[in-house]
Formats: C-alpha cells, structure tokens, sequence
C-alpha cells in the first residue's frame, strides 16, 4: 500500500473521529429534552407540529405502543410512496413525462426506501419524476433514517432507566431526530455539495452538442434493399438534471445510500470533485459514529460508548488495509496479456476496471468498505468490478449484520445487541448472571438479542437458496458460476441486512428479485426493530445493581476484543460455507487459471 493511500485513510479517521465527540454530546441534548443551540428557532415549530398532528409529547409510551406507532407510521409511509409511484405520470414536477413505475418495481422501491435499505432495481432518470424522488424518496430518506435513531434512543432508555415501564415518545423522537438532527446537516451539506456543482435545479433536462462528435456503426440496408452498415454520427447528448443535492445530502447523512441517478456517486452530477467525494464519503459514517458518544453520554458513562466506537473502528481499519492492497495489486488475468498494473506518476495501477480515474483505488475501496460498513449502500466505484476477495470485504461487511458502524441508530442498536450475547458468554464462562450497565442480562433479553442476530443470516441464505433454484433467479444471472452465485449473494446480503448496495451485475428489476428482495428488507428491518424495542421494555423494567468483584468492565480493551469477537465468529460461522461458493472460488480460478 502506497504512502498516498495510507494518509488518505488516515486523514479521513481523523476527521471523523474528531467530529464525533462534539456531535455526539449533541445528539444527547436533543434527546434528553435539554436546551440546545437551535431551540430558538425549531422549538416552536416543534410544538407547532405536534398540535397539528394531535400529540402530547408529555405522554409516554411503553415499548409496546411504541413499536405499535413505529410499524404503523412506516407503514403508512410505505403505502404513501407506492401510491406516488403509481400515479407519477398524472402528477406535477415530471417535465420528461415520465410514466408510471409497475407494481413490482414500485413495491420493492417503497420497500426499501421505508426501511432505509435504498436498494435500487431502475434508473433515477428515466424511471422517476422530480415529484417522486423530492416528495417520496427525499422524506423517506427522513423518516426512516428517524426511525432508526428513535428506536436506539429507546434502547438507551431502556439501560438509563429503573423500575420504568415507558421508553419516551416515538413522535417525539422522531420529530426531534428530524428537526434538530437531520435537517441542519443536511441544509450545510447540501450547500456545501452546490458549491462544488452538484446540480439542484426544477429545470428539464438539456440537450447540449458534443466537444467530440461520436460514430457509430448501425445496421441497416442499401438502396437495393441488402444489408448494409452505416457510420451513424451522434453530435449531441441529452444530460439529466433534477433536484439532486438535496437528496444527495441526506441519502449520506441518513445512511440511505440511493442515488438520483442510476450510476449513484459515481456520477459526476451526484459527486463532481475530490472535495465532495471527501464530504460524502465523510457524512457516511459521521452520524453512526457521533451515536456512540450519545450512547455513552446518555447512559452516564462516556467510556461505554468509546468501548463500542473502538470495537467499531478497529473492524473497519483492518478491512480497509485488507481490500485495498487486494485492489492495488491488480488482476492476474490482465497481467498475463502484458498490461502494466504498477503505480506509477502516469497511473494509479492495479485493479482500475469499475472504478473513476477521479478518485482512484484507495478512496474507491475506502467508499465501498465505509459504505457497507454503514448500511449506506452508495458507491464511487462498481463493487462487480473488484477482484474476488476485495469485493468479498464489503460483502461480509454486510453479513456481519451491519454492526460495524451500519445505519444511523440501527447499527448501535445492533452492536449493542452483540454486547449483550458477549457479556452472556462472559458470564458463562465465569458461572455468573450477566450484567450490561448495571442491568442483568436474563434468558428473556438473551432470546430477543438471538433473534436479532439470526434473522438477517437466515434472510440471506434462503433467499440466495431459493434465487439460485428458482430459474427465475437464475434468469437475472449475466455471469454463469462463481460469480454470479457472489452476484446473488450479496443483493440478498444487501437486502437482508438493509444496506441496498448491489454487485450491478444482476439484472434485479423483475418481479422475482423485486418481489424477494422486499420481503427480505421487511424482515431485516422490523424483524429487529420489534425485538429490540422489547429488550429496551424489559431492561427499563429492572433496577440498576452496583457493579461488584464479579462484574465484567465493558469499557477495557478485554471487552473490545470480546465484542470484537463475538461479532467476527457469528458472521464468519453463518456465512464461510456460502463465501467458500462464492469470491473464495472465484479467486481460486483466477490465480488457478493465470
């Protein structure tokens, strides 16, 4: 690895951890009711909305109605954006005339918009109006990136709390997350992304002449009617435009990852500069990693919530240096035909197939593992495109169950979830009850963290099982044996752990794979928001027992590497048999067959 790629990663860790603590202390404020910087101004345009929508916000709940109005609410959200979907061609703000998207394709899209999974089976701009991704994609980005943020805020209620039956207010900390959170972040990025010409505009799309007129060779026939090929010129091209930064500004903030055009932050309209790549890449993980400080401010010790951002960081890091010596090192397969693959003042080097000359090797693979780490799911680069083994890291990112910093709320939860299993297995080890920040950790809390747990490996492989017996799922496969079994993997690797990443490989948009896909996202979305709204019940329920000779410090390096642990061996028992199928295989035959 290159001096350049290590000061580029390294700049970039630097920066997000030294954000992290200020937003984090934040994000606590907001959630525990106390005074904040923006109070003036969004307080009462916070009372405003909760007088219209007819909410005490006084009024708890228990981590039943609270689940109750959280499944509702995004159900709702979800039958809203199929609606839109559907009626797109008799709505405003669609200047191409854009029609209405089908049944399959618009229920796998409301889907996985609701449950910040953003998986993306069309193309932004010839598939979507300016209305629907503002009105539909754009607050979905919102609220379920709220969601997530709401449901760890109760859980962290749930350990702060004693003899409690109530874990806060879903509204209210939905509505919070949003006003306070999400949109001031988003309003800067966004600016900051004009700036550097991401496009934001109501405006059609324009046709513009060519710098370079392009021919083309197109089949046809002469003037005695046999066939013949002409040069066909192409002198001009039609450029999509549309509302993008703002959309662009909370796909990455909210962990949302779906892009407003087809090739994602690849596209130099979505992400035009070195400095937005940094932006981008950047608010990926800024909010994920600010909520371990939260976590740790709101439970009264700042150390537990910098035990799990250790545990988090050190997982990405060492994934990090691992795929980008496999992407510098390039293909054998172009080596033997004589291609120069060494890093040179002329070239970057190594496996460059998939990825922007812009940004080059180490900040494609640093987006693809932050990304996958995150349960973003944008990409700068093709992820199909990368060797076996370097797209093998993002891939198992994703079935680790997006713990490793993943969504914003949703992948401290989760994480949380797996400290909960580790100090289980420490008490087993020592004959004695588990405790987590002074609560015991029972047979009802350890049967909720299993499910959260099995689930998503469970959603995974039998989808990929049925998908690669179904000729329906096979009919999508454009690159037969290893390959294309990785291609099946990973969209119900993405799917299952609501990440929307894709391998682009696969042709997903059918009623199969769209059909599949959204039950696989209802599942790994709700399926464990449920489970860990019921840990958070029973936890607020208990009282807090002093920590005594026997209790197990969650807050040392011994326990970031339990945790650690805990969460490599579950990922890597669920999962080896189908990578050994898979980007194990593929990487066999390629230094087999060169």
């Amino acid at each position: 690895m290159s001096l350049d790629s290590l000061l580029q990663i390294a700049f970039y860790l630097f920066a997000l951890l030294a954000l992290a603590r200020p937003l984090g202390g934040y994000m606590a404020r907001v959630y525990q009711g106390r005074p904040t910087w923006f109070d003036p101004s969004l307080a009462p345009l916070e009372r405003l909305i909760y007088r219209l929508s007819g909410v005490d916000p006084k009024r708890e709940m228990r981590w039943t109605d609270y689940a109750i109005a959280l499944l509702l609410f995004n159900l709702l959200g979800t039958l809203a954006l199929f609606a839109l979907q559907r009626l797109q061609a008799y709505l405003p703000l669609n200047p191409q005339g854009l029609p209405a998207i089908g049944p399959d394709s618009a229920f796998n899209t409301a889907v996985s918009f609701a449950t910040n999974t953003n998986w993306q089976g069309y193309s932004g701009e010839t598939t979507m109006s300016y209305l629907t991704q503002m009105l539909g994609l754009t607050v979905q980005n919102f609220v379920s990136a709220a969601t997530g943020m709401a449901t760890l805020v109760a859980l962290v209620r749930g350990f702060a709390r004693k003899n409690a039956g109530t874990l806060g207010n879903f509204w209210v900390d939905l509505t919070r997350s949003i006003l306070y959170i999400l949109l001031p972040l988003s309003l800067v990025l966004a600016l900051a992304l004009v700036g550097q010409g991401v496009v934001q505009t109501f405006g059609s799309y324009r046709t513009v002449a060519l710098q370079q007129p392009v021919g083309y060779p197109q089949a046809g026939t002469d003037a005695q009617g046999r066939p013949a090929t002409a040069t066909v010129e192409l002198k001009e091209q039609t450029l999509a435009l549309g509302p993008a930064a703002s959309q662009i500004a909370i796909k990455q903030l909210g962990t949302n990852g779906g892009g407003f055009f087809n090739a994602n932050s690849a596209h130099p309209f979505e992400n035009p500069t070195p400095l937005s790549n940094f932006l981008e890449l950047l608010a990926i993980l800024l909010i994920p990693a600010a909520l371990c400080h939260t976590f740790g401010a709101m439970v009264g010790d700042a150390r537990q919530g910098w035990a799990i951002l250790a545990a988090m960081t050190l997982i990405f890091v060492a994934l990090v240096l691992v795929a980008v010596p496999l992407e510098q090192a390039g293909n054998p397969g172009l080596a033997a035909l004589g291609v120069d693959q060494a890093a040179s003042d002329t070239q970057p080097g190594g496996n460059m197939e998939g990825k922007e000359a812009r940004f080059g090797i180490a900040d494609s693979v640093l987006w693809a593992v932050a990304t996958t780490a995150a349960s973003n799911g944008s990409v700068n680069a093709m992820h199909d495109s990368f060797t076996p083994l370097g797209g093998m890291i993002p891939l198992w990112l994703m079935q680790l169950g997006e713990v490793v910093f993943g969504g914003v709320g949703s992948g401290l939860y989760g994480m949380i979830v797996f400290a909960l299993v580790a100090v289980f297995v420490a008490g087993l080890m020592i004959g004695r009850t588990p405790e987590y920040l002074g609560k015991k950790i029972e047979a009802y809390e350890v049967k909720m963290a299993t499910l959260v747990i099995l689930i998503p490996p469970l959603v995974v492989l039998v989808g990929t099982a049925v998908a690669v017996m179904a000729g329906a799922g096979k009919a999508g496969v454009a690159n037969p044996g290893a390959h294309g079994f990785t291609e099946i993997l990973y969209a119900f690797s993405s799917a299952g752990n609501n990440n929307g990443s894709a391998f682009a490989g696969l042709s997903a948009n059918t009623p199969f794979y769209n059909t599949a896909l959204g039950i696989a996202m209802l599942f790994a979305r709700f399926w464990l928001a449920v489970p860990t709204l019921a840990i958070a019940g029973s936890l607020a329920a208990k009282k807090i027992v002093p920590a005594g000779v026997g209790t197990l410090p969650t807050h040392t390096p011994l326990f970031v590497a339990l945790l650690i642990g805990t969460v490599a061996v579950v990922g890597a028992l669920a999962f080896l048999p189908v990578l050994a199928l898979g980007p194990v295989a593929e990487h066999l035959q390629m230094i087999g067959v060169h």
